[in-house]
């Protein structure tokens, strides 16, 4: 299938934002041993660090056993639980530090970012499992309005939660940002962005065949939202998906099934952004407003 013409879609900071993450790897990076992949990850992460904003408390904790990051503003008036994005097998509390505190900064929510084991040391279902206790300790020690939020592998946990707490505890929303939900990947932009910068089809694959040790499970929505048989009773959902990235019908799709379910749901579809943008996002104007609608979704589901 013909690709796109990236040099069009893409402009010229989100190039630079592309070629100083490239950086970070060695020409030999598909042959990385995933303690050099997540060694490669951390240092690229912490490079594009952007500080704690004032006024944000962070300390570390442990809930229900998860190890989570607490980011604490002057009066909060809800409690996000942030997960964060990795392929399930990079990343963790500081790979998304300053992404999670200025969320906190930006909406007036307490924001509780989640530890949660990665593969292939800790294949699915561990990643799920840990992102569902934490959820529910934080229901339980912070009454009040609950929301979800992630990015990328942390956008099909935060989904996934969703959906095994429709009987409690009750989630005011969510927000996925460039999530793989589970759609069908031998079409739409799985194929149309096969060779996006930042993610490829064959990347998605790679992540997959960690994650559940080879062979994908089939019919779990606790793996892949998109293989539910049910989607009602779900909260109020906020999708934001790159244009240049595989995943991009993954938010589209689950957007038209909790709307034909009789859900509410909104998915954006960010013009010329790449899988990953949330780092970019003071360097990239395109990045910098998708992150504003971003905080503003969040505030908005929080007020609900």
């Amino acid at each position: 299938m013909p690709q796109p013409d990236y040099q069009t879609l893409i402009d010229s900071p989100t190039w630079d934002f592309i070629r100083q993450t490239a950086d970070f790897y060695p020409p030999d990076a598909v042959g990385l041993s995933i303690a050099a992949q997540r060694a490669v990850y951390d240092r690229m992460c912490c490079a594009f660090h952007r500080g704690i904003p004032a006024g944000v408390a962070v300390s570390d904790h442990a809930m229900s056993g998860v190890l989570v990051r607490r980011y604490e503003p002057a009066n909060p008036a809800a409690t996000l639980l942030y997960f964060h994005g990795g392929g399930f097998v990079v990343g963790g509390l500081d790979s998304h530090d300053d992404v999670c505190a200025e969320i906190c900064a930006a909406t007036g929510l307490r924001v509780i970012s989640v530890d949660y084991r990665l593969a292939p040391e800790h294949p699915h279902p561990a990643a799920f499992d840990d992102c569902l206790a934490a959820t529910r300790a934080a229901a339980v020690a912070f009454p009040g309005p609950l929301l979800l939020a992630g990015d990328s592998a942390g956008g099909a946990l935060a989904a996934s939660v969703a959906h095994a707490c429709r009987n409690g505890p009750q989630i005011t929303g969510q927000v996925l940002i460039y999530p793989g939900l589970g759609g069908n990947r031998d079409r739409g932009s799985y194929l149309t962005h096969a060779d996006a910068p930042m993610l490829t089809r064959e990347d998605v694959l790679y992540y997959a065949a960690i994650r559940h040790a080879g062979q994908e499970p089939k019919a779990d929505p606790t793996a892949a939202v998109l293989q539910d048989t049910d989607f009602t009773g779900l909260p109020p959902t906020v999708i934001f998906s790159a244009e240049c990235d595989p995943l991009a019908d993954d938010g589209r799709d689950y957007r038209d099934v909790l709307l034909a379910a009789g859900g509410w749901a909104e998915w954006h579809l960010e013009p010329g952004l790449v899988h990953g943008y949330l780092r970019a996002r003071t360097t990239v104007p395109r990045a910098a407003a998708s992150f504003g609608r971003i905080c503003a979704a969040i505030s908005q589901l929080a007020g609900r």
